[in-house]
């Protein structure tokens, strides 16, 4: 084994520690504080894939709100012409949206070159989304921070920095949906004080079939595009 492959590995199995001891810690309330800017930047990923999917099916995107608690809502309006697999394409955008982020995210760091592009995109689109569609006072303070430490580290850290920054991030990404699973495999739950339904009960009402039926489905796809995105960047 050379000393390549060696180190490949060692960094693969820092990325899965990390992963896990970073789920074991969401479940926890001082894992939870400890994990904050993380938590705000996976709510993030969540409800932009919400809105992203919303802009594409045609339906208004017009404000995110992430709350104190972690938790937050992508405020968007169906149009009129939706159908029921627009409603449903939406509601998938949040627990799918963030792994397919991470899983390109992942890809970028093949390459010193790329690496430093996606760190520097990630930056702009987290300061972008922030004047756009933002709108809480969480979310603007966290989200600008990360953006201003990831353009800093894209410009002036070292290229070790570089690639583990995107590749942490990218796991982040894609387990960031696996945070509450107790969501997830649910058919709702508690955001900014009141009752929601959860996105899998929103795809079961829109497709039928059961909520837990969906959400087995994401977590397939979600360990799919995990071990494509790691074949890929360390293959």
């Amino acid at each position: 084994m050379t000393l390549a492959q060696e180190e490949r590995k060692r960094r693969i199995a820092l990325l899965v520690i990390l992963a896990i001891g970073s789920w074991m810690l969401w479940q926890t309330p001082f894992g939870s504080l400890l994990l904050y800017p993380f938590t705000i930047l996976s709510t993030w990923f969540h409800e932009m894939g919400h809105g992203l999917a919303a802009l594409l099916t045609g339906s208004p995107f017009e404000r995110l709100v992430i709350y104190p608690d972690g938790s937050g809502v992508a405020v968007t309006y169906r149009h009129v012409d939706s159908s029921r697999f627009s409603d449903a394409f939406i509601a998938a955008g949040g627990p799918l949206g963030p792994p397919i982020a991470g899983a390109l995210l992942i890809l970028a760091s093949r390459t010193h070159r790329s690496t430093t592009i996606a760190l520097t995109v990630l930056a702009a689109a987290l300061w972008a989304s922030s004047i756009i569609w933002v709108r809480s006072p969480i979310g603007l303070i966290v989200l600008p921070a990360i953006g201003l430490g990831l353009f800093i580290i894209a410009r002036s850290g070292s290229e070790q920095l570089r690639e583990f920054t995107i590749q942490f991030l990218g796991v982040q990404a894609c387990i960031s949906t696996w945070r509450q699973t107790g969501y997830l495999f649910s058919r709702g739950g508690v955001i900014g004080g009141l009752p929601q339904q959860s996105d899998t009960e929103a795809i079961a009402g829109a497709l039928l079939l059961p909520y837990w039926f969906w959400a087995i489905c994401i977590s397939v796809g979600i360990a799919i595009l995990l071990w494509w995105s790691f074949r890929k960047a360390f293959g």
